[in-house]
């Protein structure tokens, strides 16, 4: 290990906590000699009011010991070191959404943001300090096994999930294709927990799905806000706008997982006038709140829009579904969402690594907090209510809704 490569682990350790070094001295004389000559290393914080001074050394100390004492010192990785004790500092903040991906993991969550991956298909949360279903995928295994929004994750194969973080449940319910991960799942009305066992598969995460009904009410349901969307809805937008008797819209967010804030905002644009706020992002602390708002084409402005939402609606399908009705005075039809408005942003490192830090929380345009809550719909319809045809009953319900307005 040498001279540079220590600096350059400090070096990242405290510009990522923007703090400023006071210094410190790590020798290449060998390992005891090292620990021998080791200095306190000091890391001063000018970010808060009073300084606060932390002492680093006992880092050095404990790689250190870890270096001369370890049994089997041939099969010590120090790269893995390094990355273990950055994950460590990111999981001590106590945040379930902010995390470190070693450059491996951060390929595997690009891949899942970009449309496809392999496992079972399906978006998990954090809902009341449980691994929790956001949304299954549909058609995917997850959603032939009849997984739902809601349910609880105790157990990934033999990993218990209590205290686990959202990268440590999906890496572990990630794998191969073809290969089998068993959950244990508890359900609301259940008074025991099921096993589930279910091979994973190649996923290919749908984006949009539009129809034009009898009704000549369009209905356009959207899976995901991934870099996809905007084309799809493009494309689906210019075949309603050249279909004229269509003036009336279905957006059906149902198990709608969320994903890129621009995206929501561009979709939106479609309905918005420009210039009108999607959402406000607040970084608490009294500081001053960014506006994300419309910037056209505002094709849609003047139709008249239902959405439908349940559990599994979350983050920017959240964002999308209040921008609407703020700003639209568009219904919300069907279940409670899942109440995920805090933000993440992506910071890629120098070795391809990445960090995922929980940075604001998201506000509806009328300033209502997003997270935790969620969205209570205008017009609630359960998702198990049952039709006398066996039909979509929130879907249903849209559809008698927007048919009744002039």
């Amino acid at each position: 290990m040498s001279k540079n490569f220590f600096l350059k682990l400090v070096a990242f350790l405290l510009v990522l906590a923007t703090v400023s070094l006071v210094g410190y001295e790590v020798g290449v004389l060998g390992e005891r000699e090292r620990a021998a000559r080791l200095q306190p290393s000091y890391v001063i914080d000018n970010t808060l009011d009073k300084p606060n001074q932390v002492d680093f050394s006992i880092f050095w100390e404990a790689w250190n010991k870890v270096s001369q004492n370890y049994l089997e010192k041939d099969k010590i990785d120090f790269q893995k070191m390094v990355y273990g004790a950055t994950a460590g500092m990111v999981e001590s903040l106590g945040d379930p959404y902010t995390s470190f991906f070693t450059p491996t993991e951060t390929t595997s969550f690009n891949e899942e943001l970009s449309g496809e991956y392999q496992g079972v298909g399906m978006v998990v949360g954090i809902k009341d300090g449980q691994v929790t279903v956001v949304s299954p995928f549909k058609g995917s295994p997850a959603d032939r096994a009849g997984l739902r929004s809601g349910d609880k994750i105790f157990k990934i194969d033999d990993t218990f999930t209590k205290d686990q973080s959202i990268e440590e449940a999906v890496k572990i319910i990630k794998g191969p294709a073809n290969t089998i991960v068993r959950l244990l799942i508890l359900r609301g009305d259940w008074k025991e927990p099921k096993e589930f066992a279910i091979k994973r598969e190649n996923i290919k995460i749908p984006t949009l799905e539009k129809e034009i009904n009898k009704d000549n009410i369009a209905i356009i349901k959207i899976y995901q806000f991934n870099s996809i969307l905007p084309s799809e809805f493009r494309k689906a937008a210019q075949e309603i706008l050249a279909t004229p008797a269509v003036k009336k819209i279905i957006i059906d967010l149902r198990n709608n997982p969320g994903g890129f804030l621009e995206v929501a905002q561009e979709v939106a644009g479609w309905f918005l006038p420009k210039g009108q706020v999607v959402t406000w992002q607040d970084w608490g602390g009294g500081q001053e709140k960014k506006a994300y708002k419309s910037e056209g084409p505002s094709n849609f402005e003047k139709y008249q829009v239902v959405v439908l939402m349940n559990n599994g609606s979350a983050s920017a399908s959240e964002i999308m579904a209040g921008a609407l009705r703020d700003q639209l005075g568009a219904k919300l039809i069907g279940e409670k969402s899942f109440g995920k408005g805090l933000v993440q942003e992506q910071i890629n490192l120098s070795d391809k690594s990445s960090l995922k830090v929980t940075i604001s929380r998201w506000l509806t345009p009328k300033g209502v907090s997003i997270n935790k809550d969620g969205l209570t719909p205008d017009i609630e319809v359960k998702e198990a209510t049952t039709t006398t045809d066996g039909a979509d009953a929130p879907m249903q319900k849209a559809i008698e809704f927007l048919s009744n307005l002039p």
